[in-house]
């Protein structure tokens, strides 16, 4: 829309508390540009080509800087919008909830968005006769829990030496309730063995009483044993083993110093969060510190994705304040490392009751430096992949990925996989895996596979959050066969092929100018990374984690299928899996002589020969 279009428009909006949307209908579906609040929803709209002052042109906590000279960015959204779409609220307040709520939903690429970073790990003791200790970032709800703490690599020591010490179980219940001997934790001295009575329960309450101690800031139930032992061993000249209690004891000693501080909470405070943001070029990350009755019990990185233009800290807490709370209860004090600049939602949170502050001094302004100092882990970082990947394509920081492969045996028992990888790091939890139809068309056995993938996001029957990045196991084929799939399903995410044979990456910019006239065509879609590049090794585990998914399946639905070599006389299951999984098909047994075949553990002379005469 130029400015006499946004004009016109504007005159028919009300002149009402609300939120209004900038949508861009040329597709097939409306897609959202930009969300915002409004005390007078006309006039708001209206600023956007009237450059007048007063509220209308005052920074927004929405991500938008209206004084003055307008700002690319919001030139580009202004021209790419053909239609406004407005919702009138009863307040102000309910206003900014619903600004909220929609940029959340939608994902506008114009507004400040909100993208969860992992949690860190806490430790946990079950709620078991025989408590189970182990590093969790989902606690049991019953579980003594302790945490969370910034550096895992020290909770792994920290653990292990409280099982070296204390002796406290790591195994699941399953294997506990099994056992009838000692498994291998007891012989390398980390379990005393509850499991087949070696300890009675009162010995083991007062070791896990023990553990519970530590956490809870006595050092010394953990050390002085250390050090004893580091003593011990160093008087007997065993140096490897007393170097190995050294640094144990080292880093027990400096466990508390890492982060489990307790917050102070003064007065009636009884939950206080502790926000700080930090802003690096187009990347930005707030770090959130949680206390409960003084005691710090959560710590949390939320990634911002801040459109071209937006940097400043004090709109993009504001941003945060609203979306993050929008769906959470608020806690009694929130500190804060800058005040934010939206008057509404400073109103919003002394409505609710909640205490907001910038210390700039003492126990609070500590917190408040902690917290920019996770935020500042977080932003900008030289090695980050998934930032570098994210400035190398051109595209916003590709958190989630999620990476495609087909595998199949000549066109027989054909799967596909999606992987997903968040923060550069694989989460299994998200990974899925689909049988596809039998044939021997890899171009067209990926087209299913991404279709069924978009099919399932765009209908919203899929749990998972839409990924930031598609990853295609192949070359240019498979790439053009998954966008094919993304056209006809109006599933709009970036998507990218990784060809294994020289590493290139191939981008959809000329895929279609190649289909056409592939002699003449462009090699602009082809990318070629440093070898040494962190981005590429990225794309490379996410693929290579796709493909080892994808045969994985293949080799289980494989197994599964009948095959001619279940009529053999002396092929067992057993066998016939060994038999599979060491040639690949049955045509790949039925070529293989005699002597290949009794290479194969299970199959001798007269079963070989057997399968020979039957395939």
């Amino acid at each position: 829309m130029d400015a006499s279009e946004v004009r016109e428009r504007a005159g028919d909006l009300p002149r009402e508390p609300g939120v209004y949307q900038f949508l861009d209908r040329s597709g097939d579906a409306d897609t959202v540009l930009y969300v915002g609040k409004a005390v007078d929803i006309r006039d708001r709209v209206r600023s956007y080509v009237d450059h007048r002052g007063g509220k209308a042109a005052s920074s927004r906590a929405n991500g938008e800087a209206v004084s003055g000279p307008r700002s690319d960015r919001i030139r580009k959204m202004v021209a790419r919008a053909d239609a406004i779409d407005t919702a009138v609220t009863d307040t102000e307040t309910q206003a900014l909830l619903l600004e909220a709520n929609l940029i959340k939903r939608h994902q506008p690429r114009y507004n400040v968005r909100l993208k969860d970073d992992k949690s860190y790990p806490l430790v946990q003791l079950t709620d078991h006769a025989y408590p189970r200790i182990e590093i969790t970032r989902d606690p049991d709800d019953a579980a003594t829990v302790f945490g969370p703490y910034t550096r895992k690599g020290e909770v792994e020591t920290v653990v292990k030496a409280i099982r070296e010490t204390y002796g406290l179980r790591g195994c699941s219940d399953h294997k506990f309730r099994n056992r009838d001997r000692p498994c291998l934790d007891h012989e390398m001295g980390l379990c005393s063995a509850p499991c087949v009575d070696a300890i009675d329960a009162a010995g083991y309450a007062e070791d896990v009483a023990s553990a519970i101690r530590f956490f809870e800031g006595e050092t010394g139930v953990l050390a002085d044993p250390l050090r004893r032992e580091m003593e011990s061993a160093a008087q007997r000249e065993e140096f490897e083993r007393a170097a190995n209690a050294r640094d144990r004891l080292e880093a027990v000693e400096a466990f508390h110093g890492e982060g489990g501080e307790a917050v102070s909470s003064p007065g009636s405070r009884r939950e206080v969060d502790v926000l700080a943001a930090v802003v690096e070029g187009g990347d930005a990350t707030v770090a959130r510190l949680h206390a409960d009755a003084g005691q710090l019990v959560d710590r949390s990185r939320h990634r911002l994705d801040a459109p071209d233009g937006e940097n400043r800290v004090a709109s993009l807490l504001a941003a945060f304040l609203t979306q993050y709370y929008a769906e959470r209860d608020l806690p009694d004090a929130i500190l804060l490392s800058e005040r934010p600049d939206d008057a509404d939602v400073l109103d919003w949170l002394a409505n609710a009751g909640v205490e907001v502050s910038v210390p700039g001094a003492g126990r609070e302004g500590k917190l408040v430096e902690l917290a920019l100092k996770n935020a500042r882990s977080g932003v900008g970082a030289a090695d980050d992949p998934v930032a570098a990947l994210g400035q190398a394509l051109d595209i916003p920081r590709p958190e989630r990925i999620e990476g495609f492969d087909v595998s199949h045996a000549q066109g027989k028992a054909v799967v596909g996989s999606d992987v997903c990888f968040v923060g550069g790091s694989a989460e299994k939890a998200d990974y899925r895996r689909k049988k596809l139809t039998d044939r021997n068309d890899d171009y067209a056995n990926m087209r299913d596979l991404v279709r069924w993938r978009a099919e399932r996001a765009v209908e919203g029957r899929d749990d998972r959050p839409d990924p930031d990045l598609l990853l295609i196991d192949g070359g240019e084929g498979q790439l053009a066969a998954a966008q094919d799939a993304l056209a006809e399903t109006g599933w709009e995410v970036p998507c990218i092929a990784l060809a294994k044979a020289e590493e290139l990456v191939v981008t959809p910019d000329g895929v279609a100018e190649r289909s056409s006239a592939a002699s003449q065509a462009s090699p602009d879609n082809v990318e070629r990374f440093d070898d040494d590049a962190t981005h590429l090794h990225l794309l490379q585990r996410v693929r290579d984690e796709a493909h080892r998914f994808a045969v994985q399946y293949h080799q289980s639905v494989r197994d599964e299928v009948s095959t001619a070599l279940d009529e053999v006389e002396g092929v067992g299951p057993e066998t016939r899996k060994r038999l599979l999984r060491r040639f690949g098909s049955v045509d790949a047994v039925r070529e293989a002589g005699e002597e290949a075949l009794r290479d194969v553990d299970g199959v001798g002379p007269t079963t070989a020969e057997r399968i020979a005469r039957r395939l």
